[in-house]
């Protein structure tokens, strides 16, 4: 794998024609890109309303949101590998039904539990199409293509996550909550088919097939995932003894799953793949740069509606300005990549990102709203470019058999970078506003917890920036001792 070495190719990429069948595969993976991204977010518009229509508090109601993220994230590197068993394709078509056929049960569920139930479910069929998306598209489209998939399928996801609220809030106020969940069901009929006729067959590979299912290892990786991502979100960013013993919890597990994994002859998780130092560095440092993009999540309502004074319909309004940006950058962000190689672009993009969040704590009180939106703009756009970058240099040059394992661990280093960026940036916020309640302080503090999150946040990204030249020079080096040798 080389996921992080210049590789000299003088392909030019637009010359690579795309024939149709491969534009309405990619149609498919699109599908299966924007469904799951597009049911986190519209799931919490909806929970006002949900709490009223069962007569729910608005923790229990939370759970709505909860279990379909707990579901993806302890699920899809295990799904990942599933995938690589038994066949990506079919796989990937079981859980565009399975998403359907759950989406149809949230719809029609009369009861609070058997919502979570179906949201459950719904994660399951998530947790498979998130995960066999990216690993499919080393088979549907040409490698010189790559960046630009990996950026067309960034740019669904943005869209997902900014049509959500948008699209949610028309269908509850119009025809009632059960809507964002049948809103799948076309999608979800239009996407299954497209993928059973367009997607690239599985191959007969008998190093793949005679893999089996390591179940230890499974139940294991679920369960510390699952102590890890409690930990993360119970509370509420406060950590008590519950979120304490469920993260010793977690580190228990990931010793115990380490031990297991090297005795097993058929391993969920080849620990060997973690001494490419490339792999193990791309990994971390989409983890790094999903906490990092979680704070203007985060912090971002906060501060527009305390520091700034805007109405919840503004705040919605300007914090939809990251996906939107996301979405448009997503495709030339890719093609950039295709261009110009995924080292420089995962470099420029992580050097851009330490600007704007730099320039949103200097910015901080002047010109207005613009001073916040202008940075922003200049984290999300280079977000896309990093992410673009990334995505491609994980997935190229991985052997088949690896694909979805590895595509499920990508996926899942953004989902915990998510969580973690949740729960961390969010009380570094609390502490730096100086207060136990946010909602009530005073808008001094909310700038000032602001700025020091964000200050903090450019440190992260600067020791991602750390990493990705690290790995970069050893790179050179071990090809430099490779000519020599």
């Amino acid at each position: 794998m080389k996921s992080i070495i210049e590789r000299p190719d003088k392909t030019d990429s637009r010359r690579i024609k795309v024939t149709p069948s491969v534009r309405w595969a990619l149609a498919s993976l699109c599908l299966s890109m924007l469904m799951p991204s597009l049911d986190t977010s519209i799931a919490n518009v909806g929970l006002p309303t949900l709490a009223q229509a069962f007569g729910a508090s608005f923790q229990q109601v939370q759970w709505i949101v909860l279990a379909y993220l707990l579901t993806i994230t302890t699920l899809i590197v295990s799904v990942g590998r599933l995938g690589d068993i038994f066949g990506r394709r079919r796989l990937l078509l079981i859980g565009i039904a399975v998403f359907t056929l759950a989406s149809l049960f949230c719809g029609m569920a009369p009861t609070l539990p058997l919502l979570l139930a179906a949201r459950g479910l719904q994660g399951l069929g998530a947790a498979m199409m998130m995960a066999l998306t990216v690993a499919m598209v080393g088979e549907t489209v040409p490698k010189e293509r790559t960046g630009s998939a990996m950026g067309l399928l960034g740019t669904m996801s943005a869209i997902g996550t900014t049509l959500g609220p948008s699209l949610g809030g028309i269908l509850i106020a119009s025809f009632g909550w059960e809507t964002i969940f049948l809103v799948n069901i076309p999608l979800g009929i239009a996407n299954f088919l497209l993928a059973a006729r367009f997607l690239p067959a599985d191959r007969a590979d008998r190093k793949t097939a005679q893999g089996r299912l390591d179940a230890i290892g499974t139940a294991l990786l679920a369960l510390t995932l699952a102590a890890y991502a409690l930990a993360m979100t119970m509370g509420h960013g406060s950590f008590g003894a519950l979120n304490i013993g469920l993260l010793l919890a977690a580190v228990f597990g990931v010793a115990l799953f380490a031990f297991t994994e090297m005795k097993v002859k058929s391993p969920l998780l080849c620990l060997s793949m973690f001494r490419d130092p490339s792999l193990s560095a791309g990994l971390a440092m989409s983890t790094l740069v999903s906490t990092v993009m979680m704070a203007t999540l985060v912090v971002g309502p906060f501060y527009l509606s305390r520091a700034l004074g805007f109405d919840a319909a503004h705040v919605g309004a300007i914090m939809s300005a990251g996906p939107l940006i996301s979405a448009l950058t997503g495709i030339p962000a890719g093609r950039i990549v295709d261009r110009l190689g995924v080292n420089r672009m995962i470099v420029t993009g992580l050097i851009g990102m330490i600007a704007g969040l730099s320039l949103l704590v200097m910015l901080q009180g002047r010109f207005g709203v613009a001073g916040y939106i202008g940075p922003l703009v200049i984290v999300t756009a280079n977000y896309a470019l990093f992410q673009a970058a990334n995505n491609t240099a994980i997935m190229t040059d991985i052997r088949p058999e690896q694909r979805g394992v590895i595509s499920g661990m990508l996926s899942l280093s953004r989902n915990l970078g998510l969580i973690t960026g949740a729960s961390v940036m969010g009380a570094v916020f609390t502490l730096a506003s100086g207060t136990a309640n946010v909602t009530a302080a005073a808008p001094e503090a909310v700038a000032t917890g602001m700025q020091i999150t964000f200050a903090i946040g450019a440190l992260v990204i600067t020791t991602t920036l750390a990493i990705a030249l690290m790995g970069l020079a050893f790179a050179k080096r071990a090809a430099l001792a490779q000519e020599t040798s």
